[in-house]
């Protein structure tokens, strides 16, 4: 019986090699160079770009030795890129006079995007409790659409969403109780939040007055305004408690405002500038206060020889 001739086609050694270099190519994601113009800040970015003296050394940086650290992109839709990770660097190129930047193009879904970009804008060293408070929350609600489900019960729905605030606050170096806190600063009027920004008003009696609704809080501004303070926690606790028993006015707020506090009570504070009108320019602060304290008690025995006689 006659074999049949079967033919088989055996690819080279080149072949099969060049096709599994291509297929890791295709795999490894590579630095490409694109036009600055092509790339733009990601939706609703909560991380501030400011031109302070710190973005001023990156220029310089750059301007001398170029991105050395690649941006993370995505493709947008469109056309160009959404930046993930890298806005001041793409800023400071900008101010540079660079024309490309070194990119790393990755396809991702938003809420995959949302996580990676506040992940990673996480690790700077300086942000201010803005930044936090909504890069937390909009990571929140991206953890939240990927675990969506309509089938819980309330309770589960509330064990879910402690869970969703707990991967939140994972690599944070935060308690999720912490995260929570600081997502409650996004309730607060841009002018409030600027001054928990600047340190006017501290962290704890911030949260506290984010219980105020915003018609609350602009009464709560004009009062602090008009009394010229700034709120202490027991200030910020009574005023939650009024608003919360329906007791809150500007008057109320206003009369809690204009208390001095026991801090105030018990200090005295002199300026340093008014001081220095006093000493020679090489005096230390010891030595001012040791000069100020024989100059009372040499006022407080003249005081007490005159009450004498």
């Amino acid at each position: 019986m006659p074999k049949s001739s079967v033919n088989v086609s055996l690819n080279s050694y080149d072949d099969i090699f060049s096709t599994e270099e291509s297929r890791q190519e295709e795999q490894r994601e590579q630095v490409q160079q694109i036009s600055i113009r092509e790339l733009f800040p990601f939706k609703n970015h909560p991380f501030k770009v400011l031109d302070d003296e710190a973005m001023q050394r990156t220029v310089e940086s750059v301007a001398q030795y170029g991105v050395l650290a690649p941006l993370l992109a995505r493709p947008r839709p469109e056309g160009g890129y959404e930046i993930i990770s890298g806005h001041r660097r793409q800023h400071a190129a900008e101010l540079a006079g660079l024309e490309t930047l070194p990119v790393i193009v990755r396809e991702m879904s938003d809420d995959a995007a949302v996580i990676l970009m506040v992940d990673s804008n996480l690790q700077r060293e300086h942000i201010l409790p803005s930044e936090r408070a909504f890069a937390y929350k909009m990571k929140l609600e991206a953890i939240k659409k990927q675990g969506a489900r309509s089938d819980l019960t309330s309770g589960q729905v509330v064990q879910k969403s402690k869970l969703s605030i707990e991967q939140v606050a994972e690599g944070t170096g935060e308690g999720y109780k912490t995260v929570q806190r600081f997502i409650r600063l996004t309730n607060l009027v841009p002018e409030l939040l600027d001054m928990v920004d600047e340190k006017k008003i501290a962290f704890n009696p911030a949260v506290e007055l984010s219980y105020l609704d915003e018609a609350q809080q602009r009464d709560f501004l004009e009062a602090m305004n008009d009394t010229q303070n700034f709120p202490s926690l027991s200030q910020a606790q009574r005023l939650k408690k009024m608003a919360q028993n329906g007791q809150f006015s500007y008057d109320v707020a206003f009369a809690i405002m204009g208390e001095a506090k026991k801090d105030e009570l018990d200090k005295v504070v002199i300026k340093n500038d008014t001081l220095k009108k006093y000493f020679p320019r090489s005096y230390t602060p010891k030595q001012m206060e040791d000069t100020i304290i024989k100059l009372l008690e040499q006022w407080q025995k003249k005081r007490q020889r005159s009450e004498e006689r």
